[in-house]
């Protein structure tokens, strides 16, 4: 088995080389695969200067926000499973081991990492969480699932079924996309804990209001609409 990691990036001029650092240091068969969204901080100049053959670095010709970001990724995805990972350091990838274990089992072909089910984590900002537990309700109501946190960025896939899905997001709506197809198909999710280490808005965090409200609509959208 193969994992890809794919890495969207943006403006993370502080913590792009860390975080690439502890993904290099996962113990696994794993291509790392990051798609640089245009950044304009000194990020997309850090990258430029390294030179790896575990990585797999994209330059995008303009902004056009996360979600492009990973389907620009999937075209160069050649391992079995994909995990996103975001580019800051609120996500341990020690994590990798036991999120894919469901997958390579052959149990399950999605598995979300839940920042709830770890009683020990804290979230940076009240609006956050009950942003993400409103945006979770939303989504078992309507699909029918029991998911604990819809909107982790920890979300691992056998990479045929990512493939399949048809992707249509630009940006943050990626989460609630994935969920709400992969949850139309009758496919299942599996729930795993995490360790999650959370930033607060001044120290680069880039999730807005907006983006809750997107998230729902998204989730509203694909329950209606045809795949």
């Amino acid at each position: 088995m193969k994992l890809s990691v794919i890495i969207p990036v943006y403006n993370e001029v502080k913590t792009i080389q860390p975080i690439i650092e502890k993904v290099k240091k996962v113990t696994l068969n794993k291509e790392i695969i990051i798609v640089d969204d245009c950044s304009t901080d000194g990020t997309k100049e850090i990258l430029e200067k390294i030179k790896n053959n575990e990585l797999k670095i994209i330059f995008q010709p303009r902004n056009m926000g996360k979600g492009t970001a990973i389907k620009t990724a999937l075209a160069h995805v050649t391992g079995n499973i994909v995990i996103i990972q975001d580019a800051d350091l609120e996500y341990d990838p020690q994590d990798y081991h036991s999120l894919i274990k469901p997958i390579i089992n052959g149990k399950y072909d999605i598995v979300y990492g839940s920042r709830i089910l770890k009683k020990e984590n804290k979230f940076s900002d009240i609006r956050f969480y009950w942003g993400g537990k409103f945006v979770t309700l939303i989504a078992n109501l309507l699909y029918q699932t029991n998911l604990t946190d819809e909107a982790t960025g920890y979300k691992v896939f056998k990479s045929s079924v990512l493939k399949n899905l048809n992707l249509q997001c630009k940006k943050f709506e990626f989460c609630p996309e994935v969920t709400a197809k992969i949850s139309k198909k009758g496919l299942k999710i599996k729930e795993l804990p995490i360790s999650y280490y959370p930033r607060k808005v001044h120290q680069g965090k880039k999730l807005k209001a907006w983006d809750g409200l997107m998230a729902i609509w998204t989730l509203i959208k694909y329950k209606y609409k045809n795949l």
